[in-house]
């Protein structure tokens, strides 16, 4: 089977993309795959350099790639790809929508508002979230132009830089407590990651940079594991998720908040789901047969 690993792209997350993908590629099993290396540079390349693949194994993050475009385009062309579909990927892409679902399937979330322009900032409903807030692009990742702000002042400014990066800013409620990541592979909960990152919160440098943040398995309590595992589930679930996602939550006080769901997680040798799979003896080789496997059966 000719699979190509899609990477790169035009979005502000690339180079975590390239990096993804080469590591992808290393891995891949050759006994088992035809590897082809596809590096997208513009939305335009993407239909020639896939014609010829028999599977597409997708390593895109952020605009053009995780927000489920490139996934239309592959399914009009009948070619099949890994994770999520189209509508799944859509929907986890836009935080307020992610959002929208998550409350009206009561599932515990952090309060937020969501604004396009300065004048939209209702800073009465902030000042009942109570400061710090987090500013973010509303479809953005890696935490790129997310900003931790402590007082009314620094919104506005906050704000106009996320705006350079997305057409929606979030503004979302301060959760203070452990982070943690729940990776679902094919409907079933992997092991839980904590993340203490070395850094106020998890951000950018945490993610990529060696010695960023400490990652490693937990064992919760065994009530709030159960807590945890059924809100991950039915968090995939409601946004319609297939093959894997990972679903990122905070505990505060012993009380879980679903913060958001990643449907392209990143795979380099650093990235939270291979670790998890490795706490469950899946290697990352066996981990990447895991999603072709599932997404050629879901397709």
């Amino acid at each position: 089977m000719r699979v190509g690993v899609l990477m790169g792209g035009i979005s502000s997350e690339r180079e975590i993309s390239l990096r993804s993908g080469k590591e992808i590629v290393e891995n891949l099993d050759k006994s088992k795959y035809e590897v082809v290396e596809i590096v997208l540079n513009s939305k335009e390349e993407l239909i020639s350099k896939v014609k010829d693949i028999d599977f597409a194994l997708l390593a895109l993050h952020g605009q053009f790639g995780e927000d489920g475009k490139v996934q239309a385009v592959l399914e009009n062309l009948n070619i099949p790809y890994s994770g999520c579909d189209t509508l799944s990927s859509s929907i986890c892409m836009d935080k307020d929508i992610t959002k929208k679902v998550l409350k009206a399937s009561n599932i515990r979330t952090a309060r937020w508002l969501c604004v396009r322009n300065i004048d939209e900032i209702d800073y009465n409903a902030i000042e009942e979230f109570g400061y710090p807030v987090f500013v973010k692009p509303n479809s953005g990742g890696s935490s790129v132009a997310t900003t931790r702000i402590d007082k009314k002042e620094g919104i506005e400014e906050a704000v106009k830089e996320a705006l350079k990066y997305d057409r929606e800013v979030m503004i979302e409620e301060y959760i203070k407590g452990d982070e943690i990541t729940c990776p679902v592979l094919n409907g079933v909960m992997l092991p839980v990651l904590v993340i203490k990152p070395k850094s106020e919160f998890f951000d950018y440098t945490s993610k990529y940079e060696d010695g960023g943040a400490d990652e490693f398995i937990i064992e919760l309590e065994e009530n709030l594991h159960k807590e945890v595992e059924e809100m991950a589930l039915k968090s995939y679930r409601e946004t319609k998720c297939s093959v894997y996602a990972r679903v990122d939550m905070i505990i505060r006080e012993g009380v879980p908040y679903v913060l958001e769901l990643n449907t392209l997680p990143g795979m380099t040798k650093n990235s939270l789901f291979p670790k998890s799979a490795k706490g469950v003896d899946i290697s990352f080789s066996k981990l990447l047969d895991l999603i072709i496997e599932h997404s050629l059966r879901e397709r």
